[in-house]
Parts: structure tokens; sequence; C-alpha cells
């Protein structure tokens, strides 16, 4: 029976918080409020909104009042099997991507392992000069790049003919050059990407390329049996947001190819479709139903990066 009193007693028994531990509390959750504010008013709140709106066929030019919202069902779910440019401005992302990302990845990596190498004189500079142009505004950057690939007065056009090539890329007038010369652009901004990769390869420790090195192992074999997998979590980092990034490239494509993603639309992204159908044709609707399936394919891609990650990317320490 004491027993019994005993138990029940100390289940009833709470533990005491203290004054300085509810004020840590306090003060904590005053902290987190701005974040909670970004959170519901900038996140959650709008992707409510845009999964309500895809059911209705709700215009932009209307008043945002209930009586003008009509509910459709899954009408503007099927537009998306029946619209002429849905498909191409999905194919003009991919190809943007199967492109963009193997440069996003092997080029940074090439400036991280130079400038990490003990026997280049001036690296410091270096890292700053591949750093550099990361900190150049999209629009600005792009205006920029435009100029100097342009057809008639552009230096890279005028460079290949000097070398004696007649007849250079018309780069943003053929629609076979345009993606690649957007592709270029992007290797504009792999300052970042350098930095983590260079990180990351300072991090490897240099015992294991000692022990290769006594084992007999050459340069191209300690790469790819040492620093690959040491360095495979940024790797897959870096994959990871250069897919997102992919289905999320809007700017650039819009002040080369306007909105009709000239030439012939082969600057029609996707981003750019589902922007035209929401602020070009008030259709809110229905750009709401693009905006989803932007998002459900962009998870899509992410779950398939962690699927093959698991078998793929070494983490040090791990079981």
């Amino acid at each position: 029976m004491a027993a019994v009193q005993t138990a029940t007693l100390g289940a009833r028994t709470k533990p005491k918080v203290s004054a300085n531990r509810r004020r840590e509390i306090r003060w904590g959750f005053f902290f987190l409020f701005p974040w909670f504010i970004g959170f519901f008013g900038m996140q959650l709140i709008p992707i409510l909104m845009t999964i309500f709106l895809s059911f209705t066929d709700y215009k932009g030019t209307s008043e945002f009042t209930w009586g003008n919202f009509n509910f459709v069902g899954l009408d503007n779910y099927a537009r998306v099997f029946s619209d002429i440019d849905a498909i191409p401005s999905m194919i003009v992302t991919l190809k943007f991507a199967l492109i963009g990302i193997p440069l996003g990845l092997i080029i940074p990596l090439y400036f991280a392992i130079l400038v990490n190498s003990r026997h280049l004189i001036g690296a410091n500079f270096l890292r700053t000069l591949f750093f550099l142009p990361t900190v150049i505004p999209v629009v600005a950057g792009t205006i920029i790049y435009r100029g100097t690939l342009n057809a008639q007065s552009g230096w890279v056009n005028l460079f290949l003919k000097w070398l004696g090539i007649a007849d250079p890329p018309r780069w943003f007038s053929d629609p076979f050059w345009a993606v690649p010369a957007l592709n270029l652009l992007g290797i504009w901004g792999v300052g970042n990407a350098m930095l983590i990769l260079l990180a990351s390869l300072q991090g490897v420790p240099t015992e294991l390329y000692e022990a290769a090195t006594v084992d007999g192992a050459n340069a191209v074999r300690k790469f790819w049996n040492i620093t690959v997998p040491m360095i495979s979590p940024v790797i897959f980092y870096n994959v990871t947001l250069g897919v997102i990034g992919s289905f999320q490239y809007f700017v650039p494509a819009m002040l080369i190819g306007g909105l009709q993603g000239d030439p012939q639309k082969s600057l029609l992204f996707f981003p750019l479709h589902f922007y035209r159908q929401a602020f070009s044709f008030s259709d809110m609707g229905y750009a709401s139903v693009l905006a989803l399936v932007l998002f459900a394919l962009s998870m899509i891609a992410t779950a398939l990066l962690f699927f093959f990650a698991q078998r793929n990317v070494y983490y040090a320490g791990g079981d």
C-alpha cells in the first residue's frame, strides 16, 4: 500500500522550473517571434492561398473578395495537359538543368582544387578573383553578360572572328544556343560553391594522401578514391541546390528573352510560364496550379537525390 501511495505521489510531482529558466524561455520565444511572422506571413499563408486558388478561376484583375472565387474543381489541373506551353517550358527547364548542374559542380570543384594547391603562387588572390563576380547583382550581371554575347558588337564574337571563325554563334538570337548561353552565365556565380568545396577540401586529412602515396597511388586514384568520397556530402549539397535553383530559374531568362521567352520560346522557362499566366493573363487560378506542379517536381527530384545519396554519399564518423 505504501509503495502504491509513493508511486502516486511521485507521478503527481512535477519538476519545478526555475525563474531563470522561465526567463530564458520567454526571451527565446521573443527572438523567435520575427521568424514566426516571416514563416506564417511569407510562406505558410501564401502556400495555403496557392492551393486554394488552384481550385478557382480567380482573375487577378478582380477584387480579392469571396464573391469573386468561383470553384472549378480540377479543371485547372486538367488544363496542364492541354496547355501548349506547359510541356515545352518544362523541357527548356530540364535542358538548362542537365547542362548547368554538371557545369556548376565541375568548374567550382576545379577552381577549389586549384586554389587549394600548396604549390600555387597567388592562391589568395585567385580565391578572391573567383569569388568577386558573385557580389554583382543578378540584374546588373545579366545586362553586362547580354552585351558581352551580343552577336554584332559583343567582345566574345569579336574574339571568335579574330580567331578565324567567320560565322560565330548568334547566342541570344539562335534557339539552339540560347539555353547554353544562359548556362555560361551561371558560371558567373560559381564563387560560393567554390568556397564551400574549398573548405571541404581543406578538411580532408592529409594522412590519407600520405598513405595512398606510400601504396603507390597516382593523383587520379587519390582524387577518385580519397577526395571525392571525403567531399561527397558537399558535392551532394551543391547538386541539390543546383536542382532547386534550376527549377526556379527566372530573372536572367526574363531579362534576356522577355516574357515571350524569345527566340521562338527557347527561353520560356517553366517559372516564366506561370509568371505570364499570373501577371500577363491575370489567370491566378491556373498559375497557382503551375506553381504547385513545379513544387511537386522539385520535391520529387530532391527525394530522388536523397535516395541516391543514401548509398553514394560518405559521412565521416557515420555508421
